[in-house]
């Protein structure tokens, strides 16, 4: 190898190193050192105390607030999730219409999926459905009584949910690049079939998306499980817990009983039920998702 191409490679790695960087020190050994604190006894005072499975074996033995949190947020993400990927598949179609000023249109609304996840617009929505909030007023000038949006333990989660579903820009943004990709002649000679747009809809549309539809429900239920911002702000878990979702359960063991050995096992808790609710749903796909190649979900 020449001295200058030893030097090209040499510039490569130097631009690539702040990523590796990143990687090791903000990822990688924060993934591994809570492994480890997951096996101790530690509250940030004092030195890690290993303590071997005993934080686990208190998971799920010892610990109902672990069931009742888990109960919330699977209840959460079972709600939450398809509504939402509906609700951006809707969007999604209405936006792929060829009509004047669409992509102002496509740009609003899309907004909420970068403001939605902030603490200000958690608190927006506190005030929008708050007992004597916006929403309550809207449906007290048509005649129905005020509705306890956040102090009911029935609808609460529902109320919070809502949340999640009005941050559904970036599904809709790839399930609007999937539609523009699907080819006009599908359409054409459904119609010359004979065959109604509904038809259309679910013979043509739906099997073509169904790869982004595959890559939306596992980001979108990632995401789901790890929802943190709104419950906290929103209701902090209330009312009668019935809002006490997973990150909360994580966060009050860590910042509020510094209980950071016994957090990191939960973390880990979790982290294991989304590799076995992934799993399930890739292994599952090859019997929904269609590839255009014939190709299947490995």
């Amino acid at each position: 190898m020449t001295r200058k191409k030893r030097s090209f490679r040499y510039i490569g790695l130097i631009y690539v190193l702040p990523w590796i960087l990143g990687l090791l020190i903000f990822q990688l050994y924060p993934f591994i050192a809570s492994f480890y604190y997951s096996l101790t006894d530690y509250n940030m005072v004092n030195a890690p105390k290993f303590i071997g499975l005993d934080n686990y074996k208190q998971i799920f033995t010892n610990d109902p607030g672990f069931t009742q949190a888990l109960k919330v947020t699977s209840i959460y993400v079972v709600l939450a999730v398809p509504v939402k990927l509906a609700f951006a598949l809707f969007v999604a179609i209405v936006l792929s219409a060829k009509l004047k000023a669409i992509n102002l249109f496509r740009t609003v609304y899309y907004l909420p999926s970068i403001l939605g996840g902030s603490v200000a617009i958690s608190v927006l929505w506190r005030f929008l459905f708050m007992k004597d909030g916006v929403v309550n007023s809207m449906l007290a000038n048509v005649g129905i009584p005020s509705i306890d949006w956040l102090g009911n333990p029935d609808i609460a989660l529902y109320t919070l949910g809502l949340l999640s579903v009005w941050q559904f820009g970036s599904s809709m943004v790839l399930f609007l690049a999937g539609i523009q990709q699907i080819p006009s002649d599908l359409y054409e000679a459904g119609s010359i079939d004979g065959a109604s747009k509904t038809r259309m809809f679910f013979k043509i549309t739906v099997p073509l998306l169904t790869p982004i539809v595959l890559f939306n429900l596992v980001m979108q239920m990632v995401n789901a499980f790890q929802e943190f911002t709104g419950a906290f702000v929103i209701t902090s878990g209330g009312p009668m817990k019935s809002t006490y979702l997973y990150a909360l359960k994580l966060y009050e063991e860590a910042f509020t009983f510094f209980k950071m050995g016994y957090a990191s096992a939960l973390s880990w808790v979790l982290f294991a039920i989304i590799m076995v609710v992934t799993g399930i749903i890739f292994k599952t796909s090859n019997r929904w998702v269609y590839y255009e190649d014939g190709g299947k979900t490995k």
